[in-house]
């Protein structure tokens, strides 16, 4: 039986027998201790630190608080968008959001290559960023704040299995994809706290985690936020602007960038479209079509298939 063991096993015994706790603000009278492990209670907000000195005491971690009555706002556990229907013009031109502070901390989800980003991809829009990693891979909850919902495959789609957060800042995080789930609905969550594992679940080609912010259920670019390869957050206050939540912004872009790609003008290729016949019904070039779509005059147009047209 190791050291870690037998402090274990005393800890229990003193459970037993009644023994109080020394509190966090206590002072210690024999040397200097070194914590050496923790223990979960029924609480997880509440841990037992180990001592190599043979004692232990009791530590808040911090329990999250939600003191606004906006935050239920469309609170709905059996929907995967609750926001779904909310106007964007009912959203001010600029969003200013805390993200963290000294007392509501950020954890990056997971670290890695970006394998896809917020963009308009194929035939459909992608809004989030999908995040290379190896199935089983620990995933973390972004900021503090409450499971909105959790999902399986046969619910959600694309998503597979899916977990929604609604954070105090007033984000909600989605984390897709997953091959386990740790959380369930209406739990309050710490940032850093590991709310499942990577997967491949749902409509994807491999591993990897997809990941999106949201505002009031509309979605804007998470690169805006976290530098995953880097494992960083870029601030800790963001200002979101309203063209932020177009398809076509992302980061990287000078505001006059996002603004004007914001203003794209979109087209669903019918029967009988052609790159010529689009160009005059939209005042330009068949070349300007093609360096917007990244497509060439020999691209077949598929029925269904949108494509910028100015």
């Amino acid at each position: 039986m190791n050291k870690t063991q037998i402090i274990v096993l005393q800890f229990i015994v003193l459970m037993l027998i009644g023994s109080t706790a020394v509190s966090q603000d206590d002072t210690v009278q024999f040397g200097t201790r070194n914590c050496i492990d923790t223990v979960n209670t029924e609480d997880k907000f509440i841990k037992v630190m180990l001592y190599d000195d043979y004692t232990w005491e009791y530590f808040d971690i911090g329990k999250p608080i939600i003191d606004d009555s906006a935050f239920y706002e469309r609170w709905d556990e059996n929907k995967i968008h609750a926001y779904k229907g909310y106007e964007l013009a009912n959203l001010p031109d600029t969003i200013t959001i805390e993200l963290y502070d000294s007392i509501n901390k950020y954890c990056m989800p997971i670290v890695g290559t970006v394998k896809s980003r917020f963009m308009f991809r194929r035939s459909r829009e992608h809004k989030g960023v999908d995040i290379g990693l190896k199935v089983g891979d620990e995933v973390r909850c972004a900021f503090d704040g409450q499971v909105r919902l959790t999902e399986s495959p046969r619910n959600t789609g694309g998503y597979g299995y899916l977990i929604v957060i609604r954070h105090i800042n007033g984000l909600e995080t989605y984390y897709a994809h997953l091959s386990k789930i740790f959380i369930k609905e209406g739990e309050l969550v710490k940032a850093g706290e590991v709310i499942g594992l990577g997967g491949s679940t749902g409509r994807s080609t491999g591993p990897h985690l997809h990941f999106e912010t949201r505002y009031y259920g509309q979605p804007f670019d998470p690169e805006r936020i976290f530098d995953f390869i880097n494992g960083q957050i870029r601030c800790s206050v963001i200002d979101i602007k309203k063209h932020y939540f177009s398809i076509y912004s992302h980061y990287g872009q000078t505001d006059k960038e996002s603004l004007a790609a914001s203003q794209r003008i979109m087209h669903t290729i019918r029967s009988g479209d052609t790159l010529s016949g689009l160009a005059t019904k939209y005042g330009t070039t068949v070349s300007k079509i093609c360096k917007l779509n990244n497509i060439s005059t020999k691209t077949v147009l598929r029925i269904g298939r949108k494509i910028i047209v100015r």
